[in-house]
């Protein structure tokens, strides 16, 4: 048994990194290499690559861009979420349009970062997306909200809308803020075994399947304000 004093060092964070760019894949796995909060299982260069170090071991954390070579880093994030559904999976990127980050985060990215993102930037947004939140550069949030307002030739789902409880729109309160379970639960005066219940309710009614999707729809339809 583990001595009370002596508490058990947390566990590293297993970390897969795809990235087709040498020198910037290089800077990467610096960076983690140096970092003891991780192991880095294997560093990418293609989608191949990446899809085999997916199916060698388990992982917590796949970093990928979504451009590469022989595909892209969204069907890596596929594989991911189809094989190891507990992962997560954080795209870093130079592309920063619409269609390619709503993709992304439509097969399952809970962040997305700009490749001008520095070491501590890099270390901070894991440490958060492990944690529960949902790492974005400013510059991705500020498009997204732009680019997500209600259009009016696509009405917002206002049956999914109506549907939300007062419970749960203060459960999507907090999710916009980037609180964990935990965190909104003692918020909220609640059993944090409820949290969790009331997320995938959200999820359900709003038609998505995290949390950095459904702060985007959420948005879209009006329901908050970032």
């Amino acid at each position: 048994m583990q001595d009370a004093d002596n508490p058990a060092p947390p566990e590293k964070i297993r970390i897969i990194v795809t990235e087709d760019d040498e020198p910037v894949r290089q800077r990467f796995v610096s960076v983690l290499s140096d970092w003891d909060g991780c192991i880095l299982v294997a560093d990418c260069a293609t989608l191949d690559e990446t899809g085999a170090a997916i199916r060698a071991q388990p992982i917590d954390l796949l970093i990928t861009d979504c451009k590469l070579p022989d595909g892209s880093g969204i069907d890596a994030i596929r594989l991911l979420r189809h094989l190891q559904p507990q992962a997560e999976a954080m795209v870093i990127s130079v592309l920063a349009d619409e269609t390619t980050v709503l993709n992304a985060v439509k097969v399952g990215a809970t962040g997305y970062l700009l490749k001008d993102a520095g070491p501590l930037d890099l270390i901070q947004a894991i440490t958060d997306l492990m944690a529960g939140h949902s790492p974005i550069s400013p510059r991705i949030a500020r498009l997204l909200m732009r680019n997500l307002g209600a259009d009016p030739a696509q009405p917002a789902r206002t049956e999914a809308s109506g549907t939300l409880t007062t419970r749960e729109m203060d459960i999507l309160w907090g999710i916009a803020k980037g609180f964990t379970n935990n965190e909104i639960a003692e918020r909220l005066g609640i059993s944090r075994h409820t949290v969790p219940v009331h997320v995938r309710n959200i999820y359900r009614k709003l038609e998505t399947s995290n949390r950095t999707e459904t702060v985007f729809e959420a948005s879209r339809m009006g329901l908050i304000r970032l």
